[in-house]
């Protein structure tokens, strides 16, 4: 089942359930949107979207990864000021399509980069912490002090990718040990 695969975008999975309980463009940002809100009370976070870890869910152990689908706005702030430097109107506008594009362009260029298929398009990506570490933002650490620790230098390539799918794989088996 493509859901249990490792190394694999997810491509012929379902969302959450959660998710399926909404339909329709949402204007609040991905972070806010009430599924994700109640995934994160479950335990699950937002995968990060920096693009060192653009790779994150791909790699991610399956049965501590899932999506939603992404109803979300991302909006463009324009803010106007006076010759004081105080703010005289903001106005917020929806990002269009060609602009969310580009969005995108830069983590598309670094999956490629690293001999990755594209990210299937609209999903909001969550993960929960495999093994013992209690955070996303602990895995996070972990692996970064892990490739360090081998000389391996943080940033997105195949020679940090590799100890961190090897490590995530060791986490997901000290999960399978204590469930």
């Amino acid at each position: 089942m493509a859901r249990d695969s490792w190394d694999s975008w997810d491509e012929d999975g379902t969302p959450h359930p959660l998710a399926l309980r909404r339909t329709g463009r949402s204007e609040q940002e991905p972070d806010r949107l009430p599924e994700v809100r109640e995934l994160e009370v479950l335990g699950w976070e937002p995968a990060p979207e920096d693009t060192l870890w653009v790779f994150l869910p791909y790699v991610w152990p399956p049965a501590d990864r899932t999506w939603v689908p992404d109803r979300s706005t991302h909006w463009a702030v324009e803010t106007r000021l006076d010759g004081h430097g105080h703010i005289t109107g903001v106005e917020a506008a929806p990002l269009a399509d060609p602009d969310l594009h580009d969005l995108d362009r830069e983590a598309e260029e670094v999956l490629a980069a690293l001999g990755l298929p594209r990210r299937p398009p609209g999903r909001l990506w969550l993960l929960r912490p495999p093994g013992s570490l209690p955070t996303l933002g602990a895995v996070l650490d972990h692996l970064r002090a892990l490739a360090r620790g081998r000389g391996v230098e943080v940033r997105p390539s195949a020679a940090f990718l590799a100890p961190v799918r090897v490590e995530l794989a060791s986490l997901a088996a000290e999960s399978d040990t204590d469930r």
